[in-house]
């Protein structure tokens, strides 16, 4: 199973009996599953139904579904405004007694709004049942486009990725071979003080001198980090290859790669580890921004 992006958008149309539809999907970045759905009004029942369905395909995304639901008119017949039309009537008196123009024609007296309404049937519930599965099966088809979206820009998204873990596997390994260097560094550096500090006075034992460099490698020790740095590694190569919703864990990780990478900077002795380190936590960043939109 490939890495899904959180990432996707699609649109689908459908038709049953005298309705006509369209649904829209989106999906975004988000740290859980967020589901706002945009129902025609009436239909608000139907929302439990849209959530269900996204619920068992998705586990992470801010996701906007909406339904543009309309009748086609004129199926069902048509029903006489009376009490409108009675209105018009007693105004067109009032202005042929004021202006002798002629009486209204009965087509021009259709033709104003609201005197001749279009009748809706009275859908009964096997109706109503199976429009709704229609409609069901039509939000279904556009969930599987989101979802070949998705997949699409994870596969993108999977080749950063590995470039990336590559990249702090290469900085890693260099960080090894400078830290290997740096007792050397340390003892010549501190062998350097300590002879212009009793340059013309008693010189410090050596067995002393040995215990201060000692305790200095000892704080400026980084194998451990690297090590786990190493590990994590591993680990991250393994979630990529599982695939799947591995947005959360691969974000936790990355918090356990941080914390390696800070502590092998404030441990440096040596500038060119230093550097490394810091370069470290910038690939690290990027590494973290792509995660952030994988389900």
């Amino acid at each position: 199973m490939s890495i899904a992006s959180m990432t996707g958008f699609a649109r689908e149309e459908g038709e049953f009996d005298s309705f006509a539809w369209r649904w829209e999907v989106r999906s975004v970045n988000n740290r859980g599953l967020d589901i706002r759905a945009r129902m025609p009004q009436g239909m608000e029942s139907f929302e439990i139904s849209v959530r269900d369905l996204i619920a068992k395909r998705f586990k992470r995304g801010s996701f906007n579904v909406s339904l543009n639901l309309t009748r086609t008119p004129g199926l069902s017949g048509y029903r006489l405004n009376e009490a409108l039309l009675e209105r018009v009537l007693a105004l067109a008196d009032d202005i042929r007694a004021r202006t002798g123009a002629p009486p209204p024609t009965a087509e021009g007296l259709l033709r104003l709004r609201g005197v001749l309404e279009a009748e809706e049937a009275d859908d009964g519930d096997e109706t109503r049942a199976a429009r709704e599965q229609a409609l069901t099966e039509s939000l279904s088809r556009a969930l599987v486009q989101v979802e070949k979206a998705r997949a699409e820009e994870g596969a993108r998204l999977e080749v950063v990725l590995c470039a990336l873990v590559d990249e702090i596997a290469a900085l890693a390994a260099r960080s090894r071979c400078l830290a290997a260097a740096q007792p050397d560094a340390i003892r010549t550096r501190i062998g350097t003080q300590l002879k212009e500090l009793v340059a013309g006075g008693t010189p410090l034992p050596e067995e002393r001198l040995a215990q201060e460099i000692a305790v200095m490698v000892g704080k400026a020790d980084v194998r451990e980090e690297i090590d786990r740095l190493d590990a994590h590694v591993a680990q991250a190569r393994d979630l990529i290859r599982e695939g799947g919703a591995v947005g959360r864990r691969l974000d936790f990780l990355l918090q356990e790669f941080n914390r390696e990478a800070n502590t092998l900077c404030s441990k440096s002795q040596d500038l060119e580890l230093t550097r490394t380190g810091l370069a470290l936590k910038a690939t690290i960043e990027q590494f973290r921004e792509q995660v952030q939109n994988i389900e």
